[in-house]
């Protein structure tokens, strides 16, 4: 045995996450001098922006409705060995299928979301066992063609009545997702919450789960153990891309209401930094989204106060991405 102290490994990687947000806020931090601020201003103008009052806090919690339930999306499927790069398609597909059904109340709207996510995603493991496509090509060009899809949607036959603005009309009022209290908070918040119980449900107390993971960890292995391999990976899949299908219809129903270009705001992509930082676990994805959330609501409170872009957001996603990356290749090579 090695006289070396070891640590449980759920202490050490959340340590390793906290590193890694620490890095990243330490980068955005230095990247006021380049503003001619102090990082010390910048931070403190990241804290108000974020959690600074109760309407900057909602702030923060509508924006990470989305970024856990497209975090969770990845987590899913790259727990079983996906590589589901096409989130943000399947965001927007989801919101496309949530305003088709919105006529037929709230709850047919966010079933529709769930089917079009799934139904998008399933396209890319259809083409992976049938041309050993691989999913991480097939989803990113996935990506495209949604977004040209909803482009044409909003110049076209889902153009708002007046034709004036490339958007659609307003969802109906009865399919509205409905406030909690006397919060600026819509239902989407404990909807995401209870998806990502579900997702760790899923994953860590059924043998369903079990079998995701054991492909994911080892698809010979689980294969020579009698596990349908392909079978898991089309679940994996199609579970995944119904997750980032309800975020779009949560997006749709609860924040925006009505379609445009530019609908899914990258919280397809965000949602890979959010679920590498969780370890890939559905629990700390609710943390993780919450931490990006903050840096989301943050960065634009930065450009409104301070003129610096908020595309600083995307640069901390950046930083956590690759920090969690050196930090995992590390472990590799001392164990």
């Amino acid at each position: 045995m090695s006289g070396k102290l070891r640590i449980p490994i759920s202490v050490s990687r959340i340590g390793i996450a906290l590193i890694a947000a620490t890095t990243a806020i330490a980068g955005l931090a230095l990247c006021g001098i380049a503003f001619g601020r102090s990082p010390g201003e910048l931070l403190a103008i990241l804290a108000s922006g974020s959690i600074g009052s109760s309407f900057a806090l909602q702030g923060t919690l509508l924006k990470s409705v989305p970024l856990l339930l497209t975090g969770l999306s990845v987590a899913v499927a790259f727990r079983a060995g996906v590589w589901n790069i096409g989130g943000e398609g399947q965001f927007l597909v989801g919101a496309l299928g949530a305003f088709l059904g919105a006529r037929y109340g709230v709850i047919a709207s966010l079933m529709a979301a769930v089917v079009a996510g799934a139904i998008w995603a399933s396209i890319a493991t259809a083409m992976r066992l049938w041309r050993n496509a691989p999913e991480v090509l097939t989803t990113i060009l996935l990506n495209f063609i949604a977004i040209h899809l909803l482009g044409y949607a909003v110049n076209g036959p889902l153009q708002e009545a007046s034709g004036k603005y490339p958007q659609s009309d307003a969802v109906p009022a009865g399919a509205t997702l409905p406030l909690l209290g006397n919060l600026e908070l819509h239902a989407g918040v404990v909807i995401a919450v209870l998806v990502a119980v579900a997702a760790w449900y899923l994953l860590y107390q059924t043998a369903e789960g079990l079998r995701l993971r054991a492909t994911g960890f080892n698809r010979s292995a689980a294969k020579w153990a009698g596990v349908n391999v392909d079978g898991q990976l089309i679940r994996a899949m199609a579970i995944s891309g119904a997750m980032a299908g309800l975020a779009g219809g949560i997006e749709l129903l609860g924040v925006t209401h009505r379609l445009f270009e530019r609908f899914a705001a990258g919280y397809g992509y965000a949602g890979i930094a959010v679920a590498l930082l969780a370890q890939l676990h559905p629990l700390g994805t609710i943390a993780s989204a919450l931490f990006f959330g903050a840096l989301t609501t943050g960065a634009g409170e930065l450009q409104r106060t301070a003129g610096i872009s908020s595309m600083v957001a995307t640069l901390a996603q950046a930083i956590v991405i690759l920090a969690m990356i050196a930090f995992m290749r590390r472990g590799k090579t001392s164990s």
